[in-house]
């Protein structure tokens, strides 16, 4: 795959996403957006892909941001119209990708950046990163999913502090209210973000896909998560990465997923 904004690295069942603008500190565009859609659709249909690592390029950002220049002069229709296909096309669609995905955050995340952090489905971070939402500076909010991921993930409180301050925050505060996993210096990110593939891809990648529906039901409108849970339960018995699971448990062996 050939993109203008992006690299794709693909090797033992691991592709690396790398979001390329290192003069733009990587920041999100229309035509990026676009591209990592793309990049995500093609890799989900790829039986051979059980893991995806999306960072960003060069040591200074993950993604500094979304480039302003392109909707600063945005009518209020427009600018709905901005955030609901940006969510449909990019945030929403990682976020319920069947594949995991593991954000690297090797430096600036904000803004668009700290919104495609928390579509993935869970992230590490380098120890230079800072991370925040500081759209309120703009005279906007967050757009793509920020104000309801990162309460999600840090709780209403110190989201609602983060949000109206437009502050950043450090790796190490980011890992102490449960936004970031674990926090490492920029030489160990990826190492680390391919162990933690590693361990997922000795796993069954139908029941993870499960558990994916399964979590992320929780936090729709509507929706009993644990209906969804048990269904996504039964469904499993019907797999043959199950009885393989099951077969080489009882055998004492290890499974062959």
């Amino acid at each position: 795959m050939n993109f203008e904004n992006i690299l794709v690295e693909k090797q033992n069942g691991l592709a690396r996403v790398i979001i390329n603008r290192p003069k733009k500190l990587n920041a999100l565009n229309k035509a990026t957006i676009e591209e990592l859609h793309e990049v995500f659709e093609s890799l989900e249909d790829d039986e051979d892909v059980r893991v995806i690592i999306l960072t960003g390029s060069g040591e200074k950002a993950f993604v500094a941001g979304a480039d302003i220049s392109e909707f600063a002069h945005f009518s209020i229709e427009e600018g709905a119209t901005l955030a609901r296909a940006g969510q449909e096309m990019l945030f929403d669609y990682v976020e319920n990708l069947a594949t995991p995905v593991i954000a690297a955050v090797n430096g600036f995340a904000l803004g668009g950046g700290l919104e495609l952090a928390m579509s993935c489905h869970f992230r590490i971070a380098s120890d230079n990163a800072k991370m925040g939402l500081p759209e309120v500076s703009l005279g906007v909010i967050p757009g793509y999913g920020g104000t309801q991921r990162l309460p999600q993930l840090v709780g209403k409180g110190k989201a609602m502090e983060l949000i109206m301050t437009a502050g950043m925050i450090s790796a190490q505060e980011a890992k102490e209210c449960g936004l970031v996993n674990h926090v490492v210096s920029q030489e160990e990110l990826l190492p680390l973000a391919e162990k933690i593939a590693g361990r997922i891809m000795r796993n069954s990648s139908v029941a993870i896909s499960a558990a994916i529906r399964a979590v992320n039901a929780n936090f729709e409108d509507g929706v009993n998560g644990f209906d969804i849970e048990i269904d996504e339960f039964g469904e499993c018995f019907g797999t043959e990465d199950f009885k393989e699971g099951t077969t080489a448990f009882l055998e004492k062996r290890k499974p062959n997923f």
